[in-house]
């Protein structure tokens, strides 16, 4: 199996740190956007998906208004998928910056994947 690689894509965002972070911590948020069912248990996430079984991640950090980092219980612990939320210097405009893991060749997949989600995102932001 090839050793999966760290990549980041980054999204400009009209809203404040604050609403936006309630979109990436909170089952409430993210059923909005990132999956049809979102529930939360002891720091473990089940994300479903068109009826299906639910694939689970544990909340691995979290700093309010700053970042979330989930890792998937099936994949190697070291992987994860994680949303940071900055500023940017000049315009003040908030940025959302996702790192994932994905094998080398799936990398251009996966990040349109996540544009596909992120304009849901953005859709329920009203941005």
């Amino acid at each position: 199996m090839a050793k999966k690689q760290l990549y980041s894509i980054e999204f400009p965002v009209r809203c404040s740190p604050n609403i936006l972070y309630n979109f990436l911590a909170t089952p409430a948020g993210l059923q909005e956007w990132f999956a049809d069912l979102v529930d939360q248990r002891d720091g473990v996430f089940s994300f479903s998906w068109s009826g299906g079984m639910p694939e689970k991640a544990k909340l691995i950090s979290t700093e309010e208004n700053k970042s979330v980092r989930f890792s998937w219980l099936h994949e190697d612990p070291k992987e994860y998928f994680e949303f940071n939320i900055e500023t940017a210097e000049v315009s003040n405009q908030t940025i959302l910056l996702i790192n994932a893991f994905a094998e080398k060749g799936d990398i251009k997949d996966e990040s349109m994947v996540w544009e596909y989600q992120v304009k849901e995102l953005f859709h329920r932001l009203g941005s």
